[in-house]
Formats: C-alpha cells, sequence, structure tokens
C-alpha cells in the first residue's frame, strides 16, 4: 500500500501558533484547521494565480475551492485587476456620495437574471440574505421565515447560536431540500405569519450531498409562496454566474421574488446583491434602513462588470460545463472501479465527493484518508465542501487530478 509522504507546511504551524496569541483560534470560521484535516492541510496561503495555489512553506496546489466560490476565472485575472487598479488610481472608489457604476452593474443585472428589475448592493453573502430577509418583512408586515441552505453568520441563521438570544430566531423555520412536503406543513401551520420563503434553488447543504431539484419542488415552493402570500428569495450566492449568467432560476425555470448574488459575480472582490421585482424591492427606498461606509465602494462594482464582460465574451460558463461533466463522469467511472464507499454529487461547474455513511463510522476514516492522500499529492480539496471548477483549469490539470483521485482510491480500497 503506497502512502504519498507527507507535506512540509513548518512554516503555516509557526504563523498558526502565533496567530493563536492574536485572533482567537488563530484564524476564522472556515479557514480553521479543523475544517480541513489537522497536520495535513496548510493553514496559511501565499500566493495565487490561474488555478494553482502556493503555501508558506512553498508547496503548490492545483485548487477546487476556488477561495469559496469567489473565483470563477482564476487567481490575479488580470484584466479584472487592472480595471479595478485603473479605478482606484484614476477616479477613487470610496467617497461619501456613490458613483455611476452602481446604475451600470443594475441595469446589467436585468438583462441577465430572470427576477431582477431593482437591485441593491452590498458586501458580503451574509449581508445580503440578511437584507432581503429584512426587505420581506417589510413588505409583507409578517414576521416569520422558512428556510432551506446556509444563509450566513447573522443572529438569524447561524447554526451556532453562541451569544445570540432565542428571541432573535425563534420565528425562523427550517426545511429540507426536496421536502416539498416539509414546507407545506410548516406552511399549513405558519403560512399566513410567513413573510419570506428564503432557500438554495440547487441543493448544496452544508458537509451533505449536493441535489439537483426534483421534478416539481421548485414548482411546488412557488405555488406554496403564492399561496400563502410570501417572498420567494432565492440565494443564489453560489450557484449565480456560475451555473448559468442568470443563475439556477435561469437553468431550472422557475422564478422568485428576489434573488441574493455574491461570491462569483465579481471574480473575488467583495460585493453582493439583494435584485428583484420593482414592487418588493421598493420598499428598500422609503420602508427600511440599509446603509455601510462601504456598501457604495466602486471596486466591487467595478470589478463584477469586468467579470460579466468577460463571462460573456469568452463563454466562460460554457467552458466550464464542457470540462466539468466530462470531469465528473470520469469520476463516476473511477467510484465504480473502486468501490470504498464514495459517492459523487453535483453538476459539472460544482460537485462533492462523499463517503456512504456506516454504522462504524468507517466512513470518516475513509473520508480523512481520501483528501489526505489528495493534498499530500497536491490537489486542494475540502473534506467537508463541494468543489469548484473555474475557467483556468486546463485538461491537463483535470487529467492529472483524474490521476490523483484514482490513486488515492486505490489506496483506500487496499486499506479497508
Amino acid at each position: 500500500m503506497k502512502e504519498t509522504p507527507k507535506l512540509n507546511i513548518t512554516k503555516s504551524l509557526e504563523i498558526f501558533k502565533e496567530a493563536c496569541e492574536l485572533v482567537p483560534g488563530g484564524v476564522l470560521g472556515a479557514r480553521k484547521p479543523s475544517d480541513f484535516i489537522q497536520g495535513e492541510y496548510p493553514i496559511f496561503l501565499e500566493s495565487g494565480k490561474g488555478c494553482r495555489l502556493t503555501d508558506v512553506d512553498g508547496n503548490e496546489f492545483i485548487d477546487f475551492m476556488c477561495g469559496y466560490g469567489p473565483i470563477i476565472l482564476g487567481y490575479r485575472e488580470e484584466e479584472v485587476d487592472d480595471a479595478v487598479i485603473k479605478q482606484i488610481k484614476e477616479k477613487g472608489f470610496c467617497f461619501s456620495l456613490t458613483q455611476k457604476y452602481q446604475n451600470l452593474l443594475a441595469k446589467r443585472l436585468t438583462e441577465l437574471v430572470p427576477s431582477s428589475e431593482m437591485s441593491i448592493f452590498l458586501k458580503t453573502g451574509s449581508d445580503a440574505t440578511t437584507a432581503s430577509i429584512r426587505i420581506a418583512r417589510a413588505y409583507t408586515g409578517k414576521i416569520k421565515v422558512m428556510r432551506c441552505g446556509y444563509h450566513g453568520w447573522h443572529d438569524w441563521c447561524v447554526e451556532i447560536k453562541g451569544g445570540i438570544p432565542p428571541k432573535l430566531y425563534e420565528d425562523v423555520y427550517e426545511f429540507h431540500y426536496n421536502r416539498l412536503d416539509e414546507l407545506e406543513q410548516l406552511m399549513a401551520t405558519h403560512g399566513n405569519e410567513t413573510a419570506a420563503i428564503i432557500m438554495t434553488p440547487f441543493g448544496h447543504p452544508n458537509h451533505e450531498k449536493m441535489q439537483e431539484p426534483a421534478p416539481g419542488f421548485l414548482e411546488g415552493v412557488r405555488d406554496l409562496a403564492d399561496k400563502y402570500g410570501a417572498v420567494l428569495i432565492y440565494d443564489e450566492i453560489r450557484t449565480g454566474f456560475r451555473l448559468r449568467m442568470g443563475g439556477a432560476q435561469e437553468l431550472y425555470g422557475v422564478t422568485p421574488d428576489l434573488t441574493v448574488l455574491g461570491k462569483a459575480i465579481a471574480n473575488g472582490y467583495p460585493i453582493s446583491v439583494v435584485t428583484g421585482k420593482k414592487e418588493v424591492m421598493s420598499v428598500a427606498s422609503d420602508r427600511l434602513f440599509i446603509s455601510s461606509t462601504f456598501f457604495p465602494n466602486s471596486e466591487g462594482f467595478v470589478a463584477a462588470l469586468k467579470t460579466i464582460e468577460i463571462l460573456g465574451r469568452d463563454r466562460v460558463l460554457e467552458n466550464i460545463w464542457e470540462k466539468g461533466d466530462p470531469f465528473i463522469g470520469r469520476i463516476r467511472e473511477l467510484l465504480d472501479k473502486y468501490p470504498v464507499g464514495a459517492e459523487l454529487t453535483g453538476v459539472g461547474p460544482m460537485f462533492y465527493i462523499t463517503f456512504e455513511r456506516d454504522d462504524k463510522g468507517l466512513y470518516k476514516g475513509k473520508r480523512r484518508d481520501f483528501y489526505t492522500q489528495l493534498i499530500r499529492k497536491g490537489f486542494f480539496f475540502s473534506p467537508y465542501h463541494h468543489a469548484y471548477i473555474c475557467y483556468r483549469h486546463t485538461e491537463e490539470d483535470l487529467n492529472n487530478t483524474l490521476a490523483g483521485i484514482e490513486e488515492s482510491l486505490a489506496y483506500l480500497q487496499e486499506k479497508y
């Protein structure tokens, strides 16, 4: 049984030790070593270019995390960076008033996103999902929220409840993707008090297998929102400008009232969006307050406009699907060849290799060993999060990755 040699991550560990004295936990949120495999993955990166990362110890990886989703083109994409640098040097980007790029981006969204008639711009996905709930509550005059998906770190939806009074989330109810019956039961009880149904139109629950919508699921959710007068919100933070230019709503043909966008829209620059029907969005003009010093900063607008231009001009999403579909098809063939309990879910642009759960918990060891072998071989995946393909992944990169996956599966088969 051939085991890939362990990486040298000495500098990462040294910097992390120092960080633990300066930052609670050393690093924040989903970047923690425990969200990968402790002692195997680097903790600090030095640089990125195209689809490759280099850590502080000089290890190089073909990256399939894409910054948790924002990198749709590639790292240090010169055309996008040059547009932002030009804006900063020639015009400036942080002012007391708003620059014209707000309007340019809002117009572009109305051309691309089926639900888009008006937009407001923020910085993070959590900003945008929270703003969408505030808009829905102001528009309907109702309080309760039905949710399906992640939706961020703010009080109303975060999974870890430390520091949050129960009254701040007691009106939020969860249902599971593709379980229309669960939502029907919730709405039968709470529908007349429900302001919003917020959901990911493509199923990508944390740490779980991915799902496409079952026949009639999205349509059924749309019908329930209409029946009870609730605002239907699609959280397309991950799927917008990745599955289609208009997001999963364009792919699956069901249009929400509001859409939340972020991540891939600007290839790594901080910007997020709530966009949707004019009737609903208009309440943000005078019936609620959403503001931040940095929301109007134009570097994100400029990056988004240039990224969207490149996505359309160079057929980027078509290219990703054309590479991604055969790639995951070949992964499926490898999983059949090596029956170790690995499961593949997702679609060409975003996919996830998990392991079938068993009573003895062997799947945890298999998952750990599989992803340990991959990171040691120079392929950056997460054991607990789905992967992405970006424009700069080449056929050679993907073929090399398939070879690494096969070697890792063969290792598992011999070990288990």
